[in-house]
């Protein structure tokens, strides 16, 4: 008999499971505390990881509007110099699926569709289900109106301010501030297009990744990263800066402290993010990784077990690794006593690696040997090679 699973939040993480528990034949049922109303986000890297999952799944790239990454390239943002340039064009063929860049939109609207659409054991969505409480050793959550819902595994998917994991920890999970935060906003390409400046600029940019670096501070980090994304149409840009003061003014006074930040890089790129709109900004917090993922009947995945910084592009892909390998572990699956058997077997293979990759996404390039020893915490147990082995 199929297993009956709730997934607490209809994110990347909690659609990839849904897809993939649907696929291994089970009966989900999807909790979203917001409504889908206003659809709002920035775009992400995939990375081949994510990618090949996703593929697994049946997502396509194609109706996402996802974007070819060909390459990664380093410049100096006053200058537009070029630094270094990885070539990525033959990510599919030397690791088994594409680099791609995709709207947060776009994904999720397509893995919804994988999930939900077709005769063949739909999901089911419950908007505007806000969890109240949780009983992980029954199963079973309560929804803010007071109703009761149980099933044999609760996949909580609820992200960074998980209900869920704060339910069952009894506790929030500890982070502590990076020092740094996160400019976010997006520019449609029409708004660049007529102006010989920008169409310059665009002209001059590689397809892919371009990482703009101020190489004329030498203590703090201070960065920004574009790409396109939605076919094209969007330019999705995140500048990386010491944290300031959070500024009283809202979306104007955010937005002067973006150009503050950078003014002094090259004036052509300036004159972009003096167009740029709805800017947002986020601190980064580091997140200690958890000890463990299973509780009762409870089971974290994505943000809400595994919080990481950007750098090194692996939230949206770990989020989708959980998604894809727990369908796959519960394939077959259909009594409670085999199903804790695999879930210990999901939280060891994953919780190691994703431990891993969040305790990696603190250190900036070529400074992973500082962190070595905390590395080994999360190593598997047949392996002893050190970090410059393992790459």
């Amino acid at each position: 008999m199929p297993l009956k699973v709730i997934i607490v939040g209809a994110g990347i993480a909690g659609l990839s499971a849904a897809v993939s528990l649907r696929l291994a034949g089970h009966s989900v049922e999807i909790f979203e505390k917001s409504l889908f109303a206003a659809e709002t986000g920035a775009a992400l890297a995939i990375s081949p990881n994510g990618s090949r999952v996703l593929a697994y799944l049946g997502f396509s790239f194609e109706r996402a509007q996802a974007q070819p990454l060909r390459v990664w390239e380093t410049v100096h943002g006053t200058s537009l110099e070029r630094i270094s340039c990885l070539d990525f064009s033959n990510c599919a063929k030397r690791y088994g699926g594409p680099f791609m860049a995709v709207h947060r939109v776009d994904l999720q609207k397509e893995l919804l569709k994988l999930a939900l659409e077709g005769a063949e054991n739909p999901a089911t969505l419950r908007l505007g289900a806000k969890v109240a409480g949780v009983r992980e050793q029954e199963g079973m959550i309560e929804l803010q109106d007071g109703s009761l819902h149980q099933a044999d595994l609760i996949v909580a998917a609820d992200g960074l301010h998980s209900v869920v994991r704060s339910a069952v920890l009894k506790r929030e999970s500890k982070a502590t501030a990076s020092g740094l935060s996160a400019f976010r906003f997006l520019i449609p390409t029409e708004r660049l297009k007529g102006d010989p400046t920008f169409e310059k600029i665009l002209k001059w940019k590689g397809p892919g990744v371009t990482l703009l670096a101020d190489t004329t501070d030498t203590i703090n980090e201070r960065h920004l990263v574009w790409y396109d994304c939605h076919g094209g149409d969007v330019q999705n840009l995140v500048g990386i800066h010491p944290t300031r003061a959070e500024p009283d003014g809202g979306e104007e006074d955010i937005k002067a402290s973006l150009l503050e930040e950078f003014q002094h890089f090259s004036p052509d790129f300036v004159k972009i993010l003096n167009i740029a709109e709805d800017v947002k900004v986020w601190p980064l917090k580091i997140h200690t990784p958890l000890p463990k993922w299973t509780y009762g009947k409870v089971l974290l995945i994505g943000d809400a077990a595994h919080p990481m910084l950007p750098f090194g592009g692996q939230g949206a892909n770990q989020s989708i690794e959980d998604g894809g390998a727990l369908g796959y572990l519960l394939k077959d699956v259909n009594d409670a006593n085999e199903l804790f058997q695999r879930l210990a077997i999901f939280e060891t293979v994953r919780r190691n690696r994703a431990s891993r990759v969040q305790t990696l996404s603190k250190m900036r390039m070529g400074k992973e040997k500082e962190i070595e020893a905390e590395l080994r915490l999360y190593a598997d147990d047949d392996d002893t090679r050190t970090f410059v082995e393992r790459t």
